[in-house]
């Protein structure tokens, strides 16, 4: 479960938000999954721009996200980020910490096998050579931040930061992701899996390999004939299964991870030799795309 804990001065600004009837209404339709703004604006009776002013409200709080996907032509899709907020009223008591996030850059992979197309692009230009799975083996790829194969996997190591004894809850990873197709192209189905531990858990198809407009991130040298953005995706792991951005994808639960006895946490992601949509990967740094992130872990444990 995504939680946004604030203290008692944080929650002022997150309650002014909320503190509107539509608004509520739009958090609550969106727990069942993405909607776009003519779809909210149909499910609450509200003229169009209504509904966008209200929206534009809870970006602003930054309790909901809005990704750009395909569909006739490009369109805002609009997902919660939280299912549940939680306020501290005593901040002289803090509640005691039990969950650590750890973001990954990139470039710090320990283990790869690609495929052409490949490469990779640090924040100021290429690394290596395009095309040239040697690049993937240069010590300058530490500062990638985009990379990309037509199949394969680049695999990571998280340092297991677990308390011995404590029984982990949820595991959960996102990353900015798309497709790999030459230049970019919309339509271009590509599935790509997320491994935990080498434990596969979860397949998301991506929908296409996205350019033609400038990420808000990417730098101005790379040019928007190129891949320029992905999607923010999540996998969750808990007790219940695996979730891909709130919907169960398989039945691989958090005790089959066998997180506990582990001195780090493998975290892979890739394109397997026989995928349906063998479409490739694009993988995100914080300085391309839309998301100013890397490779984030999230691990709760009671």
């Amino acid at each position: 479960m995504r939680t946004l804990t604030l203290t008692f001065e944080e929650a002022i600004e997150i309650c002014k938000a909320l503190g509107h009837e539509q608004r509520m209404q739009i958090i609550r339709i969106l727990t069942k999954g993405p909607q776009n703004v003519n779809e909210l604006s149909e499910k609450l009776g509200v003229p169009f721009s209504t509904a966008a002013v209200n929206i534009k409200k809870l970006e602003d709080a930054q309790l909901i996200s809005t990704e750009m996907v395909p569909g006739r032509g490009s369109q805002k899709v609009n997902t919660n980020r939280y299912d549940k907020i939680v306020i501290n009223l005593k901040d002289d008591e803090p509640a005691e910490e039990k969950t650590y996030s750890i973001e990954m850059p990139i470039g710090e992979f320990v283990s790869c096998e690609v495929e052409p197309t490949c490469g990779l692009l640090s924040e100021d230009g290429v690394i290596n050579m395009i095309d040239d799975p040697r690049a993937f083996y240069e010590p300058e790829r530490k500062r990638a931040q985009l990379l990309w194969f037509r199949s394969g996997f680049v695999e990571y190591h998280f340092p297991n930061r677990i308390p011995y004894g404590a029984a982990v809850e949820e595991l959960n990873i996102s990353a900015e992701l798309c497709s790999e197709a030459p230049y970019y192209k919309d339509d271009w189905p590509s599935d790509i899996t997320c491994w935990i531990n080498g434990k596969e858990v979860g397949v998301w198809i991506s929908p296409g390999d996205f350019g033609g407009k400038r990420g808000f991130l990417t730098p101005m040298w790379w040019e928007t004939n190129n891949t320029q953005f992905g999607l923010l995706k999540s996998w969750k792991i808990n007790k219940e299964g695996s979730f891909i951005d709130g919907v169960k994808i398989s039945d691989i639960t958090i005790m089959d991870l066998d997180l506990e006895s582990r001195p780090f946490v493998s975290v892979k992601f890739g394109v397997k030799q026989d995928a349906v949509n063998k479409g490739g990967m694009n993988l995100f740094g914080p300085k391309f795309g839309n998301y100013e992130q890397g490779i984030l872990l999230n691990i709760r444990y009671d």
